[in-house]
């Protein structure tokens, strides 16, 4: 997704679900044209929309089929699904208390997909499965689904789970893996720019997985916040929510213009930011982003990215990062993504 763009796919997707729900073309012409979508491009995919376009077609299509979920799932998620949510989750101390409320939320709402949070050691995850519309089985629980995964149910899940918990705390959070319980589809680069550039296809569910430091932090919403978060939804939604004052992504933005070896160290950063180091720490322990977590973020971007280029041996890699030995390196990678440099790489060859 471009910058405060959207890819036609998405647009033919929602399209897609007025045209399931019988809906007249008379209706979706007028839906397309109060949104100022044309609709002769609808199958044009280097065509893309503004992120205020497709929210006005967002908002169009669910109340065309008083369905805030987009007829995906065999029961309703009724207009004012959402704003309910959010003023529920405004009420909670942590984004864990928060996004495990809301996960909730979801599934008493939703006959057909099942979400929760799965905690593992350094990381979580959102897993959304989706249940066999028959029997009520969730797909993982099977050896194949006999069903296809309604994709656009999927993505839309994605987009809302997502987009609030970034919102609730503040701060845009980054997702180390997105997994998805379906075939990769030939837009998925939508999916890097959405959410991380570590994809996989196939799975038993569908999961973004972020670093666990996260859940800690607290929800800075609150009734008042909420007012202007529902005036601009769901454009916030699509865009995510990104907050570029922040201190650590100060640091980040700072630290990703220059090479690691020049990287200045933390003194250095509290010096340029007018503050000692003591009120530093503390900044960016209240953004659930210590100085040591940004660099080990960065470093495993720039690995995971270097691990691409068949020509860079582990050794010039490992050097590359600032490491002093090439066994530091395999340590550190080994922790940030349970794989092993050479383990990384023959995945990326299947």
């Amino acid at each position: 997704m471009e910058k405060n763009s959207v890819s036609m796919h998405f647009v033919r997707s929602a399209v897609q679900s007025l045209v399931k729900q019988n809906i007249d073309n008379q209706e979706i012409n007028k839906i397309m044209q109060h949104c100022k979508i044309d609709y002769s491009l609808l199958q044009d995919d280097s065509h893309r929309v503004t992120a205020e376009q497709f929210s006005q077609l967002w908002l169009s299509v669910a109340q065309c089929l008083n369905d805030e979920f987009f007829g995906q799932d065999s029961h309703q998620m009724k207009v004012g699904s959402f704003v309910m949510l959010c003023r529920m989750a405004v009420n909670y101390h942590s984004l864990k208390s928060a996004l495990i409320a809301m996960l909730r939320f979801f599934n008493l709402l939703l006959d057909d997909f099942y979400s929760e949070l799965i905690t593992e050691g350094q990381y979580s995850r959102i897993q959304i499965t989706q249940r066999n519309q028959h029997t009520g089985v969730l797909a993982s629980d099977l050896q194949s689904s006999p069903q296809p995964a309604r994709i656009f149910g999927h993505e839309t899940l994605l987009i809302l789970q997502h987009g609030i918990i970034c919102w609730l705390v503040g701060r845009r959070i980054p997702i180390f893996q997105a997994g998805f319980a379906y075939a990769k589809p030939t837009y998925s680069v939508e999916y890097q720019l959405m959410y991380s550039a570590e994809l996989q296809f196939d799975q038993p569910y569908t999961s973004l997985t972020f670093d666990s430091r996260y859940l800690q932090l607290p929800v800075v919403q609150n009734e008042q916040t909420l007012r202007g978060f529902i005036q601009q939804a769901p454009t916030n939604i699509v865009l995510k929510y990104k907050n570029y004052s922040s201190y650590s992504a100060t640091i980040r933005k700072s630290m990703r213009e220059m090479t690691v070896d020049l990287w200045p160290d933390f003194d250095t950063f509290a010096s340029q930011l007018n503050m000692t180091r003591s009120t530093l720490r503390r900044r960016l322990s209240e953004e659930g982003q210590p100085f040591q977590a940004i660099k080990d973020q960065l470093r495993r971007d720039i690995a995971m990215t270097l691990l691409r280029q068949p020509e860079k041996s582990v050794t010039d890699i490992s050097s590359e990062l600032g490491f002093a030995e090439p066994s530091a390196f395999h340590r550190a990678f080994k922790k940030w993504t349970n794989q092993t440099p050479n383990e990384y790489r023959q995945g990326l060859r299947k």
